[in-house]
């Protein structure tokens, strides 16, 4: 049970390392833990007739196994420094930009070539936006959809099975530093290796701060992302994605002078429930597959909340809300924006007679009782923002998901070569606090894996 690499983790972090590593050097033993299933077996129960509502499986399939909880994402790949995490300070803004091209080429030679690259290079609707006290922000983004992306990372691990040691449904409950390496332990055995990648992604963060804490890895407080998911008619927006697809699009409120942005645009697409540590959230997802398209947009509206003293907590904060809401909802609330507006909740009647036909089976309600003020009157303010350029978002059956939070891991302290203090411990991804995208993750995994090989061919 020795290795000379152990990387915990199978989101694209944890894959691009392996690929990297055994492409490059067959004779490594490199080995994957991965709490999840393997990704055929990566199955929801929710069924939307049978099941409605999230029943709390003891391993999400949407959030853990291979491809980790991008793999049932809408599998956009944005090419740019601009967003997405601060891999760029560690690496360069060259170098980064680099890797996410060479993952992009691994990604279209996989399965994903047929898909289309949009860019905001050269976008009259940028103009639109400061003209309206909005910022598009500049990327290259690589669509897969969701059915393309689930091919690619089939794959991908096709291409890898044979090379490298999958631990699926597997769970490290520890890692141990000893003279030679890394010893990690699951609940049956132990395993050393040279090398420890963690690559454990959002779902990992409380098991990623247990580390932290038992190696005397410094890590500062990370902030956490706070809002709703809007659904529209696709025609809505359709003058906005049939040239962008995923817009990122940044609002400053007159309130406050809070920053509300625009995040994973599905255009055609359906709205999904998550399951993160036992609470329920709301993400969105769409598809390439014209058979799986649906007459509606979907976008989340976010507000970023960073926490310093004396409260340090971010996710336990973004957890509180998201607690409050699946308590008053039984998971995800939905309201109409006319209902919102008018300071009444949005019952089953109400609902029934929207133009807009919801694609998640949600409870209606009220999340003005749920959300804190500053951040509603922002996502309302950021509403009408909207409404200026893509008339119609503002509509009284205009559909709002609730709550939609991104956490992000603590911010661990690596060196540039995302290194922790103790030589040979890696930390990628977004469970690094330093990625928050499924380019900047990938891209990360690769440039590790890279360092790793040139250590390796020095000392031979």
């Amino acid at each position: 049970m020795n290795y000379d690499v152990i990387i915990i983790g199978a989101g694209p972090g944890g894959i691009y390392s392996a690929y990297e590593l055994v492409m490059n050097n067959p004779e490594l033993r490199v080995a994957v833990f991965e709490t999840g299933h393997v990704l055929e077996k990566r199955k929801c129960p929710i069924d939307g007739v049978n099941i409605k509502n999230c029943i709390n499986c003891p391993t999400c399939a949407i959030m853990n196994g291979f491809g980790g909880a991008g793999a049932f994402s809408d599998g956009k790949y944005n090419i740019t420094n601009d967003f997405g995490g601060t891999l760029h300070e560690y690496i360069g803004r060259d170098k980064a930009i680099e890797l996410m091209k060479y993952v992009d080429e691994i990604n279209c030679r996989f399965g994903g070539g047929q898909t289309r690259m949009y860019s905001t290079a050269g976008s009259s609707f940028k103009k639109k936006c400061m003209q309206n006290k909005l910022t598009l922000l500049d990327a290259s983004v690589r669509h897969l959809g969701t059915d393309i992306n689930y091919i690619v990372l089939g794959n991908l691990y096709k291409e890898l099975e044979d090379r490298v040691t999958f631990y699926f449904d597997t769970t490290v409950e520890r890692i141990e530093r000893i003279d030679d390496g890394y010893k990690v332990y699951t609940a049956v055995q132990a395993y050393t290796a040279s090398y420890c990648i963690i690559s454990v992604g959002r779902s990992g963060s409380k098991w990623m701060e247990t580390v932290c804490e038992d190696l005397a890895i410094p890590t500062q407080s990370n902030r956490v992302d706070i809002g709703v998911r809007v659904e529209i008619p696709s025609v809505i927006f359709d003058h906005i994605t049939d040239e962008l697809y995923e817009s990122k699009i940044v609002y400053r409120t007159e309130k406050f002078e809070d920053s509300v942005r625009t995040f994973c645009m599905n255009p055609h697409g359906i709205v999904v429930n998550e399951n993160t540590n036992g609470i329920v959230t709301v993400n969105g997802h769409s598809f390439e597959d014209e058979s799986r398209k649906t007459e509606n947009t979907n976008f989340a509206l976010l507000v970023s909340k960073h926490f310093s003293e004396p409260f340090k907590d971010s996710n336990g904060y973004g957890e509180s809300i998201t607690r409050l809401s699946n308590m008053l909802g039984g998971g995800v609330i939905v309201q109409r924006f006319g209902d919102l507006e008018r300071g009444r909740r949005t019952n089953e009647k109400r609902l029934a007679k929207c133009t807009v036909i919801p694609t998640l089976a949600a409870t209606p309600g009220d999340l003005s009782l749920v959300l804190p003020k500053r951040i509603l009157d922002g996502i309302i303010e950021m509403i009408y923002a909207l409404d200026r350029i893509a008339p119609g978002v503002a509509n009284d059956d205009t559909l709002l998901y609730g709550v939609e939070v991104k956490f992000y891991n603590m911010e661990v302290r690596l060196n540039r070569n995302l290194e922790t203090r103790h030589k040979g411990l890696f930390v990628i991804g977004d469970g690094s606090g330093v990625t928050h995208s499924l380019s900047h993750a990938s891209a990360s995994g690769v440039y590790v894996a890279r360092h790793i090989l040139n250590e390796l061919s020095a000392v031979m």
